[in-house]
């Protein structure tokens, strides 16, 4: 249904085309007749006949093109003759008695029956009808290239039936109008005979543009330039199935051909619009980047920060797209946003890029101000844009890999691009990069700053911004507890001296934490154990068999990754030097 209000409201532009020109004198000599009895038919003819010449030109038959030949070479003989009869009357009667009476038959004399005068009119609707090679633009396009590809059938006719119909309705508005104009013409003058021979001028010229072939060669260039835009727009509002088909043009007095070749088009909603990328405090791995520079290509924003884990499970996704689509004409671009103080250093950053292989460019968003131009509130959260610089697609939070990557393909399919290939990366990713156990995860996010800690259970309570001897307390399933002289502020505890320990009940296969040395830089050592024991296979990338590592960087380490059954434990870690800055636990 949606795609016949489509093909009616294409036929309802026709009128702004102007290849409409060669036809509209055949249908304004009726305007002075009545509607109903007159027009009315001629319009119907039109329709009627249009309809079956096209469907017949989707079928592509040889012998139906050469069919609609010979029917334009009588139509034109046809409406020649009734265009000399409406412009003198002398120089009919010098033609054969039998032409001059079919031509005066086609008149709208007086003194003529009714009935006659509908036959009349509708005779004449289908000798415009056979002339009538409106331009193929994107909705009778997308009509005429379905019936290519699947056949004509019941459909095709009915939507071509549809397009012949909203052009008829146009062109009676039309004649409605110019009815009252000629009227009011002929009452002023006094006579219609100088009206007469005026339509019947302009009726012959029709007739030389239809038989030179202006109105399928420049007539329809012409036209093709200026409706396709608002017949792309009626597409667009209605979101139709469909393909969007190249233009196309009919080079001779043939019938209208489909098009050559039809173009993927995305159905994905626009969100909104590529905002402004000004505002970043420094571009990595590329000099600054701006919406127009992008326009053209398929871009893929991703805010992240370097120690969200959440965001480094994705990296190696978004890094392997990078790498698969660049040529196809992908960009990738991250925005790093940070959640903690360390994060904002750049040497932090571009060492983070360093560790992750990270190639692609990346914007320094310190002060948010990418971040609050997208209006977004999440890590990691990717935005994908379209050639034409809109957004189309979003995912908030880690996953939907085979989605997102569907999302590309189709907007680089939109965009022209030959993605020949639909199958998904699988990127192998290493220690903390590796995608989580979802199964057996019941732990949490969990903070150590008192700006958003939580679940703690050191009897002495939380003391922030002062020095405070802890004890570890008993710790249930996702409650911890400090050990040792610590001073805790608004986003981690900082150690004082060495020998201090925080303890962490949890459930999950990884356990990771975002640790730093102190402020001089120096580098941690450290000892994990799992229930009081060294973790042996079950220890993380960043510990040994024995639970050892060392705090050089501030980054995420992972500790633990469980190599049996996952189950409760309780983790400690041990620092044998003091200074080491602790931000936030997270599981995997």
């Amino acid at each position: 249904m949606t795609l016949l209000v489509i093909a009616y409201l294409g036929g309802v532009l026709t009128i702004l085309s102007p290849c409409i020109l060669p036809v509209l004198p055949f249908v304004f000599a009726r305007a002075g007749q009545p509607f109903v009895k007159s027009s009315l038919p001629m319009l119907a003819g039109m329709a009627m006949t249009f309809t079956a010449v096209a469907t017949l030109a989707a079928v592509g038959g040889g012998w139906a093109v050469h069919a609609n030949e010979y029917g334009r070479y009588a139509a034109v003989t046809l409406l020649a003759v009734f265009g000399v009869a409406l412009v003198s009357p002398q120089a009919a009667s010098i033609l054969t008695r039998p032409i001059v009476a079919l031509g005066n038959r086609l008149m709208n004399s007086p003194g003529q029956r009714s009935g006659s005068t509908v036959g009349r009119s509708l005779a004449l609707g289908i000798a415009t009808g056979l002339l009538w090679a409106p331009c193929a633009g994107p909705i009778l396009g997308l009509i005429l290239t379905g019936a290519a590809l699947q056949g004509a059938n019941a459909r095709t006719t009915l939507l071509l039936l549809a397009y012949a119909a909203g052009a008829a309705t146009s062109l009676a508005a039309a004649l409605l109008i110019g009815g009252r104009v000629f009227t009011a013409m002929k009452s002023s003058v006094g006579s219609g005979e100088r009206i007469r021979q005026a339509l019947g001028a302009a009726v012959l010229a029709g007739v030389a543009a239809i038989a030179l072939g202006f109105d399928t060669g420049f007539l329809a260039r012409l036209s093709y330039a200026s409706t396709s835009t608002f017949e792309q727009a009626v597409l667009d509002n209605f979101n139709a199935d469909h393909r969007e088909p190249a233009a196309t043009m009919v080079a001779s007095n043939t019938p209208m051909m489909a098009a050559a070749k039809p173009r993927f088009k995305s159905k994905l909603p626009v969100e909104g619009r590529l905002p402004s990328l000004d505002g970043a405090v420094e571009w990595l791995n590329s000099p600054p980047l701006t919406a127009e520079q992008l326009r053209g290509k398929v871009v893929l924003v991703d805010f992240w920060t370097y120690s969200c884990i959440n965001c480094i499970r994705t990296i190696p996704y978004i890094k392997a797209w990078a790498e698969k689509y660049r040529d196809q004409g992908l960009v990738v671009i991250g925005v790093h946003a940070p959640e903690f103080a360390f994060e904002k250093k750049i040497d932090n950053v571009k060492g983070a890029l360093k560790d992750f292989q990270i190639g692609y460019p990346v914007a320094i968003d310190n002060n948010y101000r990418i971040w609050q131009a997208f209006q977004n509130s999440y890590w990691p959260a990717l935005y994908f844009v379209d050639a034409r610089g809109q957004i189309r697609h979003h995912v908030f939070g880690e996953g939907e890999y085979d989605t997102s990557e569907k999302v590309i393909q189709e907007l680089l399919a939109d965009a022209g691009s030959q993605v020949a290939e639909n199958n998904m990366v699988r990127p192998n990713a290493p220690g903390a990069e590796a995608a989580p156990d979802l199964g057996n995860i019941k732990s949490g996010e969990t903070y150590i700053g008192y700006k958003e800690a939580s679940n703690f259970v050191s009897p002495e309570g939380l003391s922030g911004n002062a020095a405070q001897d802890y004890t570890t307390g008993e710790p249930g399933l996702n409650e911890w507890g400090l050990s040792g002289n610590w001073t805790i502020g608004p986003e981690q505890g900082t150690l004082n001296k060495a020998g201090g320990s925080i303890t962490y009940r949890f459930s999950a296969r990884d356990l990771h934490f975002v640790l730093g040395p102190g402020a001089d830089g120096k580098s941690v050592r450290f000892q994990v154990t799992i229930d009081g024991k060294v973790p042996g296979a079950s220890h993380g990338a960043d510990t040994d068999a024995e639970g050892n590592g060392t705090v050089t960087e501030t980054r995420l380490y992972q500790l633990v990754r469980q190599a049996g059954d996952v189950g409760e434990r309780t983790f400690t870690v041990r620092f044998l030097d003091p200074g080491v800055e602790a931000y936030v636990f997270t599981f995997g």
